[in-house]
């Protein structure tokens, strides 16, 4: 099972930003399409954002579009999510997913399309 790395997860006011970053081993980062969810107390582990194996496929939940923005490096083999213009019904525990794919330019939604998972980064919005 591949290993993913969270971090910078905090509190943060409503209004205010945060980035998420999740660092994968260098062959899960190769050859996997990979996303963020967030489950909220009390409720179902949602979709989040996701971005394709070659970058040039990106998905968000409506919620969250044009406030959000996934992006990954190569170099770093590490997925970030920008998060801007926070709300307090962001507020959740984040976590990254790795889905194993051959093809370049897939993308998913779905968690359970999605192989291997982060430990989860708690994200705090105060109002």
């Amino acid at each position: 099972q591949a290993q993913l790395e969270e971090s910078g997860g905090g509190l943060v006011q409503a209004g205010g930003s945060l980035r998420l970053s999740c660092t994968a081993s260098e062959r899960t980062f190769s050859t996997c399409a990979l996303g963020w969810f967030r489950q909220a107390p009390g409720k179902e582990r949602e979709f989040v954002a996701a971005i394709s194996r070659s970058a040039a496929k990106t998905k968000y939940t409506d919620s969250v579009k044009g406030r959000f923005t996934i992006s990954r490096d190569n170099a770093k083999n590490t997925v970030y999510l920008q998060m801007n213009t926070l709300k307090f019904e962001d507020a959740a525990v984040y976590y990254c997913a790795a889905e194993y794919t051959y093809f370049p330019d897939s993308v998913n939604v779905d968690r359970l399309d999605y192989d291997y998972w982060g430990q989860g980064t708690q994200v705090t919005v105060s109002s």
